[in-house]
């Protein structure tokens, strides 16, 4: 049976896993409302028994076996510098993205909620006190009673931690080039230096765009630039998923129902790893899906992404 209420492709939705990080305060007990993209966790258990890992910071509380799988956990309100009350009751959000799998202890699970990313604002605030935890946080959305949930970056988290790192490495001599642009929207300013570097090896010129409505003021500004030669000048788009405003699935359904830009490839690079998100990237009629990052298979689907439209191009007499 189909699940006539799951996210339809292109609708600009995000489903978020609501959970709370209580932090002892003068006043009394604050309570932190945080947010993550449903499509990254896994599921979220009770705190399980832990092994302790000798000489590691106090904020990872350990590993455990998952059915099979060795699982790291992260706590949070530790990592973030965040004073939690004694004896509060926590949970294991179990996530799932760029390929692993990460525990993170919380304090409270409360919902799922959907929102739309027109509601999700960046995080542009900004503080001199580097633990301060706005350092961690990618966007922020009004709920109700005007409290504000804050979405957290959990890929900056893993990678400062040194749990993830990308894989950018490639053979001398084994990348194609091209001449052309290459169109790259992504929020997060190292992704996007690390698309941006790929496709330059590719001999491309990188526009870059931060979200989905962006990337298609970018979109005009090249077709002004190139018009009726914009299939061919313009390569490639590579698109997040994970964008304020507009994410890459309702960008990718726009641009596939343009008729002056659907025939341009179109590849997902994105953190969320579920087999789903790939079928919902097949679904806004992307050319591939590929998991941040990995250089050889991004160099491949690229670049057969581009042969591919090439050769249906007409070929000038």
């Amino acid at each position: 049976m189909v699940d006539d209420n799951r996210l339809k492709v292109g609708s600009n939705e995000m489903e978020l896993v609501d959970f709370r990080l209580f932090k002892e305060t003068e006043n009394g007990v604050y309570e932190g409302i945080y947010g993550v993209n449903v499509a990254k966790v896994r599921e979220i258990i009770k705190f399980p028994k832990l092994t302790q890992l000798p000489g590691a910071p106090d904020f990872i509380d350990g590993i455990f076996d998952l059915r099979g799988v060795v699982v790291p956990v992260i706590n949070l309100a530790s990592y973030m510098n965040i004073q939690q009350p004694h004896d509060i009751q926590q949970r294991i959000v179990i996530a799932e993205f760029n390929n692993l799998m990460i525990g993170f202890t919380v304090h409270e699970a409360r919902r799922i909620r959907r929102i739309s990313w027109e509601d999700i604002e960046p995080a542009t605030f900004s503080t001199n006190n580097e633990n301060f935890e706005s350092t961690k946080i990618t966007g922020v959305t009004k709920i109700e009673n005007d409290e504000v949930l804050l979405i957290l970056d959990l890929e900056s988290i893993i990678e400062e931690l040194g749990f993830y790192h990308p894989d950018t490495e490639i053979e001398s001599g084994a990348v194609e080039t091209f001449n052309g642009t290459a169109l790259i929207l992504d929020d997060s300013p190292s992704a996007r230096k690390i698309v941006k570097n790929a496709v330059e090896k590719m001999g491309l010129n990188a526009v870059e765009a931060t979200d989905g409505m962006m990337g298609l003021q970018k979109l005009e500004e090249l077709y002004s630039l190139f018009e009726e030669r914009i299939a061919e000048e313009l390569k490639v788009i590579v698109s997040d998923v994970e964008m304020p405003q507009m994410d890459g699935f309702h960008f990718a359904s726009k641009v596939k129902s343009d008729e002056r830009f659907k025939d341009i490839p179109l590849l997902f690079n994105s953190s969320i790893s579920d087999h789903f998100s790939d079928i919902r990237g097949s679904e806004a009629g992307a050319d591939a899906y590929l998991t941040k990052f990995n250089a050889n298979e991004f160099y491949t689907k690229v670049a057969n992404a581009i042969k591919n439209k090439t050769d249906k191009l007409p070929q000038s007499v």
